[in-house]
């Protein structure tokens, strides 16, 4: 697989081709444990999702790939604008802002509680990033993207420790942040 980024990255296109089968199950865990948190009836299915963050990440020429658990933590950054970006659109309509035109991927049902809540998660995150961008990301890999311990220290370069020991000091400022 890392292979397969690398030529990538150098502009193989038939890598990218050979590469979807190899990823795909870990993108559908990943749009899964997204949509796990969604409310019960939603429209938008683990595929759609996953089709959406990858055609995304096909676009992007400037990244380079370094292995699977890069390319798996940039999915799960991917997707987390892609849910984000639809609540803002939705939150922004239903204030009155006029016809939106929503692609049938992005076409999902999330309650008006639910599309509030991550906004406000995902406002919180950037005001942690401001603050310290590494626990940041460490939240964003393991609530969002569903990384173990393990997968998040290796996608950041460091120890499983430090990743415990951030994650836990990042719940409670978010936790506090998210009570105000």
């Amino acid at each position: 697989m890392t292979q397969l980024l690398i030529a990538w990255n150098n502009g193989d296109e038939q890598a990218l081709t050979a590469l979807m089968p190899l990823v795909y199950q870990d993108l559908r865990r990943l749009a899964s444990h997204h949509l796990g948190r969604e409310r019960a009836g939603h429209t938008l299915q683990t595929t759609a999702l996953v089709h959406e963050a990858y055609l995304r990440m096909a676009r992007q020429k400037e990244v380079r790939w370094e292995n699977r658990v890069h390319f798996l933590a940039a999915a799960a950054q991917m997707m987390r604008w892609i849910l984000v970006d639809y609540a803002r659109a939705r939150r922004f309509a239903k204030r009155g802002g006029g016809a939106l035109q929503v692609s049938i991927d992005e076409a999902m049902a999330v309650s008006d509680e639910r599309a509030a809540d991550l906004i406000a998660l995902d406002d919180a995150l950037n005001a942690l990033a401001e603050f310290d961008e590494r626990e940041s990301k460490i939240i964003e890999l393991r609530f969002f993207g569903g990384l173990s311990i393990i997968e998040t220290a290796e996608a950041l370069g460091v120890s499983p420790g430090t990743v415990m020991r951030e994650w836990t000091l990042a719940k409670a400022w978010l936790k506090r942040e998210l009570g105000r």
